[in-house]
């Protein structure tokens, strides 16, 4: 079973790292993932703790996030009759209609407009949660720092004692009181080695053996760097938060010939919304009445508007921004593109990239023995070889400060979080910094051709019928036998012939996937497929170099010709295999279940590495495993495709990639990564980002590495004071926290 909960205040990624790790070493949950995006946090558990889950989570989270709140969320997708249903935020209503619906997609429509979630009645604001308030935390910083400053100043005029402890030490209290509590808290309930722990510890230390500035200085760069942090998280989020505000309020639905207002969930197939100007697009659907400009770039990160016409396909999370129009619906709210635009960014943090992974394994570890160690330099020195106990003891101190591993488990983290919103705001939809980072490990790209790299709009370019047979008929004939087909070439020959069409002549109707199709019109067998369904029916046709799709037409055995289907290459495609190929990709392969005229035609012009042509999905999904057998230990695979014979071959690829808004809903459920546009380059803008976000993680793990053993050498040699101290942890912390941020701020512009 799944739950999620709210978690309103949690910002901190060291602390959810620590509640999903305390989370998961109960029996009866298999999983636990926080995403600091929405402030959720979702628990996969045994339905026998099911009574017990709320308790279980909320002591989880308030130990190590007292202040944070926790509530039952009430998920999304399956409407629950209480749209009329209305309610004070202290009722107990929409918690019971919350505990007979634990599926993840499900929601109650209550007229709460703080959003769908049973909150507990609010208790007063603790002296914890005072403190920790964003507004306090500023003016406690403001107060503390001139505090110091005057201290500070006044221990280097060398004034007594008196005249500035009084300084340093009402600062210290005023940026140090909620550390303290917090480590004799968590001590309290036997967790020892965190950062509350380190910071208290070699501050107090510090007092002891008359270090006064220094022990202040610690907590004030310690909550500097807690701030910043945290305004980080905060912008990360809004980055994120932009996208998230696509989903819909309203939809105005035209029944019984008046128009009424309802939420787009009670909407349903078939029926008919109006959209007025300036309205956000509710449900996707087809344009029947008006015309209009749609802003997409809250979905696609385009700012030029599109055309939608009669017949046009519109799709959830626009913006109408010029006429109004009349929209059938085709597909109800919960598979609409918004909802599913909004499930992806939601559980994205719920897959960590290795880097994360390893960061939170190497916390837990590695505080433990650095503790240990300082112990250890400041007892068995002066007791075994008979130096000098305060000074060994001041070193111990010292080597306390360094050793918090705080800027990696706070900046790496971040770092993927700042990509994958930084993603999304280009129109890329990344399910996972697992993703992100596995794109940089890519050196080979397979891609499909037909509404991938070519626009998949056929078009009948020429019609070459046999000796005997007049054109004419032999496009009217193809155009029966194509009648009945969904497929976009069928369409193209149905669409380029003039003639009216009776349906009713054509029976028999069979399909046959990746081969074409066969028919009886009249009382004859019509074939209208490739050269592989006229093989496999005896017939003889002659091989084409013609660019294009051949569909050969054969009427009782007999060949009647072949008309040629063109489907033009996209503009950007040529520029996005250059830009591919600059970017490290070693092999760029094309597979197509089109003719080899057409294919080859496609790799000459695009330069592709290599292409298979007349491949069914399974002969495609065989492809796909030979290429990556022949990979590199530690290459990956991408593939790219839009198409529903695409999913398995997605599913299968270790970066699976959807092309764009019109795409198949079952590529676009298979992929791990969706582009927002059927723009090719938009490939290389994701591959991009995943090496910015990649570089930013390297630079942060070497230089907070480097700079950590470094300074606990110096602290142990006696040479690093306790000001080296506070860089080689709180320092370095900032300086990794602020460039993390630099990914937030990329392709803006300056």
């Amino acid at each position: 079973m799944k739950k999620t909960f709210l978690v309103k205040g949690l910002d901190c990624p060291h602390c959810s790292a620590e509640i999903e790790k305390d989370l998961s070493k109960h029996k009866e949950i298999k999983s636990a993932v926080v995403n600091l995006v929405t402030q959720t946090l979702t628990v996969e558990y045994s339905q026998s703790i099911e009574n017990d889950l709320s308790d279980i989570v909320e002591k989880a989270v308030h130990s190590h996030e007292p202040e944070v709140e926790v509530s039952d969320k009430i998920s999304k997708t399956t409407s629950l009759a209480s749209t009329s249903h209305k309610c004070s935020d202290n009722c107990g209503c929409s918690g019971k209609l919350h505990t007979q619906n634990h599926s993840s997609h499900s929601k109650v429509n209550s007229s709460h407009k703080h959003g769908s979630y049973h909150k507990k009645e609010k208790a007063p604001k603790s002296f914890m949660a005072f403190l920790e308030d964003e507004s306090i935390i500023v003016i406690r910083l403001i107060i503390g720092a001139l505090l110091f400053a005057v201290g500070f100043t006044l221990s280097l005029l060398n004034c007594a004692l008196f005249v500035y402890l009084p300084f340093i030490a009402a600062s210290y209290i005023i940026m140090g009181t909620d550390v303290c509590i917090k480590a004799v808290l968590n001590i309290l309930k036997g967790r020892v080695f965190d950062e509350y722990f380190l910071m208290t510890v070699s501050t107090i230390g510090a007092f002891v053996i008359g270090e006064y500035p220094e022990a202040a200085a610690v907590m004030l760069f310690y909550q500097l760097g807690e701030y910043i942090q945290g305004r980080a998280v905060k912008k990360s989020r809004r980055s994120i938060s932009e996208l998230m505000d696509i989903r819909p309020d309203k939809a105005n639905v035209i029944r019984y010939g008046s128009i009424n207002e309802a939420s787009p969930e009670e909407v349903s197939v078939g029926e008919y919304i109006l959209i007025k100007p300036g309205e956000r697009v509710p449900l996707d659907g087809i344009v029947t009445e008006g015309s209009s400009m749609l802003n997409t770039s809250a979905l696609t990160g385009e700012s030029v508007p599109r055309k939608a016409n009669i017949g046009d396909n519109v799709i959830s999370g626009c913006i109408n921004e010029s006429g109004t129009l009349k929209v059938k619906v085709t597909k109800k709210y919960s598979d609409s593109t918004v909802a599913n635009i909004l499930d992806l960014v939601e559980n994205a943090a719920a897959k960590k990239a290795p880097a994360e992974n390893f960061i939170t394994s190497f916390s837990r570890y590695y505080t433990p023995v650095v503790v240990i160690s300082a112990v250890l330099l400041a007892l068995i020195p002066p007791l075994v070889f008979g130096g000098n106990l305060t000074e060994w003891i001041h070193r111990g101190f010292v080597f306390l400060v360094i050793s918090c591993p705080c800027a990696l488990v706070v900046s790496i983290p971040l770092t993927f979080f700042g990509g994958i919103g930084t993603s999304s705001r280009h129109g890329i939809l990344v399910k996972g910094s697992n993703y992100l980072e596995s794109l940089n490990a890519v050196s080979c790209i397979v891609t499909d051709k037909t509404g991938t790299l070519t626009k998949g709009i056929f078009e009948v370019s020429k019609v070459s019928p046999e000796k005997g047979i007049d054109e004419k008929e032999l496009l009217f004939t193809a155009a029966l036998a194509e009648s009945y087909s969904n497929h976009p070439i069928a369409k193209s020959i149905v669409k380029a012939n003039n003639s009216p069409i009776d349906k009713n002549k054509v029976k028999n109707y069979k399909e046959k996937a990746g081969c074409g199709i066969s028919a009886e019109i009249d009382g004859k067998k019509v074939l209208a497929g490739n050269m592989k369904l006229m093989q496999d029916n005896g017939i003889k046709a002659g091989n084409t170099d013609e660019y294009g799709t051949i569909v050969y037409i054969a009427r009782d055995g007999k060949l009647l010709g072949h008309i040629v289907i063109s489907d033009e290459i996209k503009p950007d495609s040529a520029a996005a295999v250059e830009a591919l190929k600059k970017q490290g990709i070693e092999k760029i392969v094309m597979l197509t279940g089109d003719s080899d005229s057409a294919a080859k035609y496609v790799s000459d012009t695009l330069k592709l590495d290599e292409y298979h042509s007349g491949l069914l999905p399974d002969a495609k999904t065989a492809e796909v495993e030979k290429l990556k057998l022949s990979l590199e230990t530690g290459k990956k695979l991408a593939f790219v495709g839009d198409g529903i014979n695409d999913a398995p071959v997605l599913a299968l690829a270790d970066v699976g990639i959807a092309m764009g808004a019109l795409g198949s809903d079952a590529a676009i459920e298979a992929a791990d990564i969706v582009l927002m546009t059927d723009e090719p380059t938009k490939l290389c803008e994701a591959i991009k980002i995943a090496g910015y976000t990649k570089k930013i993680v390297k630079e942060n793990i070497i230089a907070v590495i480097a700079v950590k053993i470094l300074f606990l050498i110096l602290g142990a040699l006696g040479i690093a004071s306790m000001w080296g101290a506070v860089f080689g942890d709180v320092g370095i912390m900032i300086l990794a926290v602020l460039n993390s941020m630099r990914i937030m701020s990329y392709g803006k512009k300056k």
